[in-house]
């Protein structure tokens, strides 16, 4: 049993699942920001555009409830116990969505230009061609594995440049 707990600890402290679970937590509270936005500040706007209309409360009676009179709001029809066609929850569904979607699509679209950003440092080649017969051969090399013509020898700040090492001095 204590190995268990050994291996939940192990799995619930690992930087991924930590970083999942702070993003659920924060998707929730902005989920909470994009619903108010939705309800409190675009449907009012929307609806005095479209001459007057609440989103929330616009829905279609399929079924009526123990009264048989036209219900002013849908908190009411759903009292009465009437079954109702909700579509002005959908429409803020989906006003919802499309803003969570715009939000996201931004987000990953910065941090894709942020990685393609990071250029990497040119490396140091490791390969040279041959002059004589033009195919490729190590960059420290002195002979053409190809052709075997000799190479001629790099300078010092070629080598340098390349990171080689320079040859001991010969006695």
């Amino acid at each position: 049993m204590a190995r268990f707990f050994k291996e939940f600890r192990e799995f619930a402290v690992k930087g991924n699942v930590v970083d999942m679970a702070v993003g659920i937590i924060i998707g929730g509270a902005f989920t909470l920001i994009v619903q108010s936005l939705v309800k409190d500040v675009m449907n009012p706007v929307i609806g005095l555009l479209v001459g007057g209309i609440d989103f929330s409360n616009l829905f279609v009676v399929l079924r009526e409830g123990a009264t048989s009179a036209p219900y002013p709001t849908l908190a009411a029809a759903q009292a009465d116990g009437a079954v109702t066609l909700n579509l002005g929850l959908f429409i803020n569904a989906v006003v919802s969505f499309t803003i969570v979607a715009f939000v996201v699509f931004m987000l990953v679209r910065t941090i894709n230009r942020l990685k393609r950003e990071e250029v990497e440092a040119p490396k140091s080649p490791v390969e040279k061609p041959c002059p004589y017969c033009f195919m490729t051969v190590p960059i420290k090399a002195t002979r053409c594995g190809h052709c075997t013509s000799e190479l001629p020898v790099p300078t010092q700040a070629e080598e340098q440049s390349l990171g080689a090492a320079t040859p001991p001095p010969q006695a």
